[in-house]
Parts: structure tokens; sequence; C-alpha cells
């Protein structure tokens, strides 16, 4: 494939794997306590050195090891040796303040970025003014309809808590530095990611990039950014912005828990549902849920030789979607499998989905559990059910 937002994952499987290391050990054994929602300040020793946080704890073990939240939104996990201080100071929890936030991200980023703030996000950049705007609009236009398509369906959602923040870098050098301490490997074969740990999407500006470049390199406003990205290939690169925005607002609405076991099928799919990219609009985007051409052409192709047991198998485990091997088949069945319940089930949809947000942070579950929540939303019977959904995606035109 020619774009590979969905192949490597980070945006999902990040927490477990890489970002909470040693938390999925302690809860296998500790007993966790409730969610604390007063601000705390917290000093850890790490690495020879003294971090300060101020923020709220998630999650308590009784051994006094914690899962805190700062007031940028990121995710912090300590064991109870590394705590040297731990005060709190009865205040509710607060966001960090515009003004002070950005001087922060100034401090982690350099001092070359600029900010483009809107009603929900703030974008931190050091590409094009006019690319920031760009993609401020489209995040916009997706916040909106992302709220307005799952309440009009019977799911509540919230505001986020904590600012939206989105990194756009001005090239792949910038960007892989930033990336490489998150994806490892897997940076230069990534364009875009949402990370569960930061709470922030980070990508490069793909108008600079040779294949999309104009002779005239000077970005001098959003409708020239959407005339580049209209050309052959561009179309990914709205797919690939979508796609990670899609999954950090499910993640701060209160539709899935960062720290919480969520099905890997459901939250690919229906970052993939929201995708379709319209380059005749202004913006890039405007249709939701329209059919994604390049994920039905790749679950035709896996029906050919797709195993009776394969929407057991997805629903049981993420290793379908973690594993290069069966990576690309997985995604068209998730894509697939989230466009025939979405449009099929849709009150069901709704439950499984209020199901999933009431998940407490770091439970495990075991494949027979995810696939009873599965069944308690859309019925017993998954053999009848998988014949319906095969009958539904062979006569999407």
């Amino acid at each position: 494939m020619a774009y590979n937002f969905g192949m490597v994952s980070p945006n999902v499987t990040y927490w477990k794997n890489r970002m909470w290391p040693c938390g999925v050990v302690l809860l296998t054994a500790l007993f966790w306590l409730n969610v604390c929602a007063a601000m705390e300040q917290v000093t850890l020793s790490r690495d020879g050195k003294n971090v300060h946080l101020s923020g709220k704890v998630l999650v308590e073990a009784q051994d006094g090891g914690v899962l805190l939240m700062d007031r940028e939104g990121v995710l912090w996990t300590a064991q109870p040796d590394e705590i040297v201080k731990r005060i709190a100071d009865d205040q509710p929890f607060a966001p960090l303040g515009s003004d002070v936030l950005k001087a922060s991200l100034l401090q982690q980023l350099g001092g070359d970025f600029r900010f483009h703030q809107t009603a929900h996000y703030l974008i931190a950049y050091n590409t094009s003014q006019a690319y920031a705007e760009w993609c401020g609009s489209l995040y916009e236009r997706l916040y909106r309809a992302f709220h307005n398509y799952w309440e009009k369906r019977g799911v509540t959602l919230v505001e986020s808590e904590v600012p939206l923040i989105a990194l756009v870098f001005d090239g792949k050098v910038s960007y892989g530095k930033y990336a490489r301490t998150e994806l490892g490997e897997t940076t230069s074969s990534v364009i875009g990611y949402y990370s569960l740990r930061t709470n922030r999407v980070a990508m490069y500006d793909l108008t600079r990039t040779d294949s999309l470049r104009e002779r005239n390199p000077r970005i001098s406003s959003a409708a020239h950014v959407n005339r580049i990205l209209s050309q052959p290939g561009g179309e990914r690169t709205v797919a690939t912005i979508i796609h990670e925005a899609t999954h950090q607002l499910a993640y701060n609405c209160g539709m899935h828990d960062r720290s919480a076991s969520i099905p890997l099928w459901l939250s690919e799919g229906m970052a993939i549902y929201f995708e379709t990219p319209d380059l005749k609009s202004s913006s890039g985007w405007r249709r939701i849920g329209s059919i994604n051409r390049v994920r039905l052409a790749g679950f035709r192709q896996y029906l050919r030789t797709r195993p009776a047991d394969s929407l057991l198998t997805l629903l049981a485990s993420d290793l379908r979607l973690r594993q290069t091997r069966t990576a690309a088949d997985g995604y068209a069945e998730a894509w697939a499998l989230s466009y025939y319940l979405i449009n099929r089930h849709q009150k069901a949809y709704a439950k499984y989905i209020q199901t999933l947000a009431a998940k407490k942070p770091l439970q495990v579950d075991t494949p027979e559990e995810r696939v009873a929540e599965f069944q308690a939303a859309f019925g017993e019977d998954l053999q009848k059910l998988d014949q319906d959904f095969l009958r539904y995606m062979q006569r999407l035109r």
C-alpha cells in the first residue's frame, strides 16, 4: 500500500505494549482503588532526576503505585519506589491555561514552533501558517460532525477535560526526531499518529514532500493546501489526518478510556469509518460513513480465503491487527464490520459503545469476556450475524 496510517497502529496498541510496561504487571498482582479527582502534586525520581507533576490520580494501587494524568493530558505511571513526594492540595483538577500550556509546549518542542488555536484545538506547528489553519478547520469540522453523528444515534458524549493538542512538523526530519521515542523503527512508515500516553496527534506537512510539492513551495492559503492535496496521493493524507483525529476524539469525549481495554477492531474500524476524504470540499473532508473503497476492495479480496472463524478471532483478540502478516486483512474486516454494525444494528452498536465506555482503567479482558460483551449487545448467535454481515457487504456497490 502507498499509505501506512493503520498498518502499525501505534495509536491503540502503544499503551499496553510500551507506554505502560509495568502497569499490566501491577494489575495482575494488586487491587486497584477508586479514581480520585482532586489535584495532586507528585514528585518522581526517574533516570537520576526529579520530575514534578501536577494533575489527578486516576488509579492507585494498594502498594502506592499510581496512574496520573497531568494538566496537559499526559498519562504518567509511577512505581511506589519512584515517588519522592505526593501532596493533595484539595483543589479540583483543572487543565493548564492557554499561555502556560503554550510555554510548556515550546520548551518541549523548540522555540521555532508557533500556535494556532481554534474552539477546541491547540495546534503547535513549525510549518506554514496556512497549513496549520487548514488543519484547524478540518479538525473543527470533524469535531462538530463527530459529536452530532453519535448524539443523534443515542451515544452521549462529553467535552474533553484537557486541551486537544495537534503537533504539525515541517517535514519528515523534525517529525522523526519527535516521533522516534514513541514509534521506534516504524517512524519512517507512519505519517501521523495519535498517542494514548500524550493524548496528542502528531504529523508532518505533506504538502512539502517531493510527491506533492508544487513548483512554488510557498503555501499561501487553505485553498492552496487543498489544491495540493487534491493531487493523486493527497487523498490518503487527508484520510490519515481524519483517522488519527478521530482516535483523539473518541478517547476524549467519554466514548473510550485511554487506560481501558478497548477492542482494536472497534477503535480502528470507527476511525476508518470517519476518514473518507472528499477533496471537492473546501476542507478536504465532508462526508461521514462513505464507503471506503480501499478497505472494501481489501475485504473482498480477503473473502476468497476468509476462514469460518474470522469474526470470532477478530472479536476475541487484537492479534490480527497487530501482526504485519495479517494486519491488512484485519483492518479491512474491522472497517467492514464497523460499517455493517453502524448501519444495520444502530441501537445495539450504541449499547456496545456505552458498555466499552464504562470499562475500568487497566482492566484486562479475556478473549471469552470480549466475545461475551459483543454478544450481549448484538446477540448470542455469531454464526447468524456473520452470515448477515457477509450478505450485507457483498451487496455494497
